[in-house]
């Protein structure tokens, strides 16, 4: 067996209502997910045992981790298809931790991927769904790892209106936030579902359009736990060409919407500062 290597790209919330609360404690949630150019990457390569050892510039913030959603998520993979949880696997952690961009979520996804690859299965789609849902609210939407209308608490997923080319500015100013003390900071008031073209969007500009009719519920309770929040959001509404700057998920990343990804990069050269995570490119538009 060779070496095999699978991206665990950025989920982006470009909206994210909060719906309902189940009886269980569960929001329910309604939310349009994109995916960003930048993220995590998984390697494995043949070994007698699992392991996994965690590198890149945020490896520190999951150093002590006894049950990592990785290593979780290929035991699960093992145990379903009865085969040996084997291989040395090394994560390269490019995404902040507990950030509101679906890392830990990413990096379970595409364990998902990469070790069906490597151990030589075909798991159908419905079985890794079942896998993922087991593994955390976010890893369906990253399993599937498209574009895509969220409900539910996370489980249940459509196919996105098309998305345009478009550059997004990624900025995490230093902080992390729990997400469960997000929501038990929000105000009990529940939004209705949005409402999107079928058609989808001809460029960033119509997209910007739409999304600044919705909102993320979680923002206003993420900035009172971190206010640095307000901080990045408002360096990205005063970046040159941003359409809208909102918070991803339970924060504390929050993205610009820019017509292109060279001018996302150019904003992101200009937003850069100590202490912050910032990266520009482009939008995974499907």
């Amino acid at each position: 067996m060779s070496v095999l290597s699978e991206f665990a790209p950025a989920k982006i919330n470009l909206h994210l209502h909060v719906v309902g609360r189940r009886d269980d404690g569960y929001h329910l949630l309604d939310s349009l997910v994109a995916f960003a150019g930048v993220g995590d990457r998984l390697t494995v390569s043949p070994a007698d045992g699992l392991s996994l050892s965690v590198t890149g510039p945020f490896a520190a913030g999951l150093q002590g981790e006894a049950d990592n959603l990785v290593l979780r998520a290929a035991r699960a993979l093992a145990d379903h298809a009865g085969v040996p949880a084997a291989g040395k696997l090394v994560l390269e952690k490019n995404l902040p931790v507990a950030s509101g961009i679906g890392g830990g979520s990413a990096d379970a996804a595409a364990a998902l991927r990469l070790l069906s690859r490597f151990w030589g299965i075909e798991p159908d789609g419905a079985t890794l769904a079942r896998l993922a849902r087991g593994l955390g609210a976010d890893v369906p939407v990253c399993l599937a790892g498209r574009p895509a209308l969220m409900s539910g608490i996370g489980e249940v997923l459509m196919p996105a209106p098309q998305l345009p080319d478009a550059g997004l500015v990624l900025v995490n100013p230093g902080v992390a936030v729990s997400t469960p003390s997000v929501f038990r900071a929000r105000s009990a008031v529940f939004s209705d579902p949005a409402t999107f073209p079928a058609e989808g969007w001809r460029d960033a500009d119509s997209l910007a359009a739409t999304l600044r009719a919705t909102h993320n519920d979680l923002e206003p309770a993420a900035q009172l736990l971190a206010p640095a929040i307000g901080g990045a959001l408002d360096a990205l509404a005063a970046a040159s060409g941003c359409l809208l700057a909102r918070m991803s998920g339970s924060g504390a990343t929050c993205f610009g919407l820019f017509r292109t990804p060279e001018a996302a990069q150019e904003a992101a050269s200009d937003i850069a500062r100590a202490g912050w995570w910032v990266w520009g490119g482009d939008i995974i538009a499907g």
